[in-house]
């Protein structure tokens, strides 16, 4: 079993290049932190990390015109991670959107910690986002990327947990008029884990 899951890990390593498609963008320009490290070009976070240990993931989106912007986080499996803080509460869930003016900049990061649904195997953690001209309802840009691909280890977090900050309702937010739609290397992920979680039974 152990090494079926390190080929697994190591196949995701492969697929999951992140693909940052804001970084010669017309439309807007883009910066990813890890702990508030700079990512630089398509680095991944490769971080190893105890169960329910805490970790930050952020982005500074710079628009060009004035647009409306909607960012999530993403997961194969939702429930392995849970979101303390951020724009959203919930992986998969959209921000309620955002307008920015052009040539402005607006920060969205999120405290995450790694649940104990994957101990013992790697996983990653994807940012999607959609930005369109203000008002408009087609998509300048549809993208998601790997931010970082987490280890999570058998043993648990001792140390302080951030609180989580009070958000509406998730119920009140509007979502995005088009949301992104997964892309091929996440489906493929999907189906490997599918895989992995068979043959683990």
């Amino acid at each position: 079993m152990i090494k079926v899951r390190r080929i697994f890990s190591l196949l995701m390593v492969f697929l999951l290049i992140p693909s940052i498609t804001l970084a010669g963008s017309l439309h807007g320009s883009m910066d990813v932190y890890y702990n508030d490290k700079l990512l630089p070009g398509n680095e991944i976070a490769k971080p190893t990390l105890k169960v329910e240990e805490p970790f930050k993931v952020k982005i500074n989106l710079t628009v060009y015109q004035k647009s409306d912007v909607y960012v999530s986080l993403s997961c194969m499996e939702k429930n392995s991670f849970e979101i303390i803080n951020g724009p959203t509460l919930r992986i998969e869930e959209y921000s309620k959107g955002d307008i920015l003016e052009a040539n402005s900049s607006k920060e969205y990061e999120w405290t995450v910690k790694p649940t104990e649904r994957w101990t013992g195997g790697s996983l990653p953690l994807d940012i999607y986002y959609t930005i369109l001209a203000h008002g408009d309802t087609k998509p300048l840009v549809n993208g998601g990327f790997t931010v970082a691909y987490c280890t999570i280890s058998n043993e648990h977090y001792e140390g302080e947990t951030p609180t989580s900050k009070e958000q509406p309702v998730s119920g009140s937010q509007p979502t995005p008029k088009s949301a992104p739609a997964f892309s091929l290397v996440t489906a493929i992920a999907a189906l490997a884990l599918v895989f992995l979680k068979f043959i683990h039974k």
